[in-house]
């Protein structure tokens, strides 16, 4: 018999192999094409050259072969099972059907992995389900016509992979005809025996491929690092693995790491962050003002004179000036969710988790809100927008807020103002309304008491500020955000500055008409943003990306003060708590800065593949991925962050 005969075994055996050979081949090409699209759609933020290119394609081959072999499994049972068939069609319908849902599912990896990237720095993963289930949210911050592009794309991109794999796929293969008469038993037998041995060795191969090799270290995404530009390092990423390895862990789940032992963990953070005892220093001119506290978002310090843009933000600039100024204060983190809470929980944050969307814990968490109001103090949180997103309403009634105004508390014509909800001129109104403004009561009485002593004065108006009258205000404002279109004429031409000099404006005014009240003597004014954000050349690996303007103003400040102390947001709990005399034994984890047991400053920032510590001996950036150093030195600064990261995942863990 032949090989040219229909019934030659080998013949047939050929023409499966040959298939699959072509469908390997394919797969892995199209994720090397998609390698080097996803890097020229980012040339204009990232400089890299054709050297740069090949190294990306060359460091990342592995991952790709790895993926190509998840999409090859299917195709290779088919083959394995069409030995047992007579009919070749029904093996191509089925074909031809995952090839559909392998192309759809490609197109969104390849689609969506190059646009998120613009906007938060990191590859696709599960994590971005953390912010897509509302969906009048998750598409707020682009406009009709960008997802349109998109979708466009993904449909062209789909139609072009699907056909592709149809073209590859033979429209007819002879039967194997193992089982034929015509055979006699023996060739049947050594048949049937290649056929078994065949299948197990590929059955291995692919184990094995898809596990990465036989060595003790997986198939993981850091396998593919191999530049100290990190912009290089996640081209190289396969979108898909990325996301289908980070699928399997569940976004509502506490994090492990494990770092260090538990006595080698106490060691490393030994004398961090127990702070407790009376401040060196004192602030304010009273120890119950009315509190306002002014969450900017994502105005990070590129958007002002940290970053050498104080025309950006000239408001900001001069509140610096007449303010308590910290300008060595750090994000915990790169999203609202974890900057909220590490603001009112004093907690900080975790790369991959959000423990906003954690119910069970939260309700667990210390809470500002919870502390100052043991004191007297009624507490309200404005937002402009949709309240639910990302269980922020959850977080704020679990963590004790009595009075909660969202979008739905403004009219309609008013929600229509930003993408978002309510623009921040409009939120900004709302919390002049509600802040007290007012003179304190009985202010005549006491005016009358106290005469021309001004020293007897402050210590009746330190009476009257009674606690039961005091009041904490949280505003989280919104428009600084994409699509950045805010109701305001064009300042810069650049839409992302142009709204943060937006936002700049609403503030100024709303401190302008606070300043005329006669509350204003009795108001502690705190400004800070929740994150930063990935403009232009500024990514994880850079400090501006995490540094932010801290401010302390009002009347009840006593002058402006430069606080050069590094520190995070997850600090103010325990700093502002003990500038009122109130405990902070709550807050295992937010320090005093101006406590004497402070010893160790530094601050410590989380992304999604990693974290940075930033203390007196630099900027140390750390990728999980890789686990090693991608930024500055592998010293007791990243041991530090590493035992951070462990004890607080244990500590939630446990509650």
């Amino acid at each position: 018999m032949s090989l040219n005969d229909n019934r030659s075994p080998l013949r047939g055996c050929m023409g499966r192999l040959l298939y699959l050979l072509r469908f390997y081949a394919f797969t892995v090409v199209l994720f090397m094409t998609a390698k080097v699209v996803f890097m020229f759609c980012h040339r204009v933020e990232n400089v890299f050259s054709f050297s740069d290119v090949l190294n990306v394609l060359w460091h990342g081959l592995t991952l790709d072969l790895s993926t190509s072999l998840y999409l090859f499994v299917l195709p290779f049972l088919c083959i394995v099972v069409s030995f047992w068939m007579r009919r070749w069609n029904h093996i191509r319908t089925i074909l031809k059907c995952y090839y559909a849902l392998v192309a759809v599912a490609l197109s969104l990896a390849f689609v969506a992995d190059t646009s998120l990237y613009s906007f938060w720095g990191f590859k696709l993963d599960a994590s971005v389900f953390q912010y897509v289930d509302q969906t009048g949210n998750a598409f707020t911050s682009v406009s009709i016509g960008y997802l349109f592009v998109r979708l466009l794309l993904i449909l062209l991109l789909s139609f072009i992979i699907y056909k592709v794999y149809v073209w590859l796929t033979p429209r007819t293969l002879p039967p194997s005809s193992f089982t034929s008469s015509s055979f006699s038993a023996r060739q049947r037998g050594i048949a049937w025996g290649g056929y078994f041995l065949g299948v197990c060795a590929a059955l291995a191969a692919i184990v094995i491929g898809i596990r990465g090799g036989l060595s003790v270290s997986t198939t993981n995404v850091g396998q593919v690092y191999f530049s100290q530009q990190q912009f290089l390092n996640h081209s190289a990423v396969n979108p898909f693995f990325s996301f289908l390895a980070s699928f399997g862990k569940s976004t509502a789940d506490v994090p492990e790491y494990r770092f260090f032992s538990e006595e080698e963990c106490r060691q490393h953070l030994r004398g961090v962050f127990f702070t407790d005892g009376h401040p060196t220093d004192t602030l304010l001119r009273t120890q119950r003002p009315n509190i306002i506290l002014i969450v900017m978002e994502s105005c990070g310090g590129e958007f002002t004179e940290i970053g050498g843009r104080p025309e950006v933000t000239p408001n900001l600039t001069r509140l610096a000036r007449e303010s308590v100024y910290f300008t060595e204060c750090y994000a915990n983190s790169w999203r609202t969710d974890r900057g909220l809470v590490s603001i009112l929980s004093g907690w900080p944050a975790f790369p991959k988790t959000s423990v906003m969307k954690m119910p069970s814990k939260v309700r667990t968490l210390p809470s500002l809100v919870r502390s100052l109001g043991r004191h007297g103090y009624a507490s309200t949180f404005i937002y402009g927008g949709d309240i639910d997103f990302t269980n922020t309403r959850g977080y704020l009634l679990d963590t004790g807020t009595q009075t909660i105004i969202s979008e739905d508390d403004f009219t309609a014509a008013q929600r229509g103002s930003s993408k978002w909800g309510v623009c921040d001129s409009i939120a900004f109104d709302r919390l002049y309304e509600k802040a007290p403004h007012t003179a304190p009561e009985g202010a005549s009485a006491l005016v009358e008491a106290a005469g021309n002593d001004t020293s007897q004065f402050s210590v009746l108006s330190s009476q009257l500020a009674n606690p039961s009258g005091a009041s904490f205000i949280t505003l989280l404002t919104l428009s600084s955000h994409e699509p950045w279109t805010v109701p305001m004429p064009t300042k810069f031409e650049d839409e992302v500055l142009n709204s943060f000099y937006y936002l700049d404006l609403c503030l100024g005014r709303f401190i302008e008409r606070l300043r005329q009240s006669p509350q204003w003597d009795n108001t502690l004014v705190i400004i800070l943003p929740d994150h930063g954000i990935k403009y232009q050349d500024i990514d994880e690996t850079t400090p501006l990306r995490s540094h932010i303007p801290m401010l302390w103003t009002g009347g009840a400040i006593k002058g402006p003060r430069r606080i050069d102390t590094f520190c995070t947001q997850s600090d103010l709990a325990a700093t502002l708590l003990s500038q009122l005399g109130i405990s902070h034994d709550d807050y295992p984890f937010s320090r005093d800065i101006f406590s004497p047991l402070y010893v160790r400053p530094f601050a410590m920032h989380t992304h999604s593949d990693g974290f940075a510590v930033i203390d007196s001996t630099g900027f140390h950036a750390y990728d999980l991925n890789s686990q090693r150093v991608v930024k500055g030195k592998n010293d007791s600064s990243v041991r530090i962050g590493k035992a951070i990261l462990q004890l607080t995942a244990s500590d939630l863990r446990s509650r």
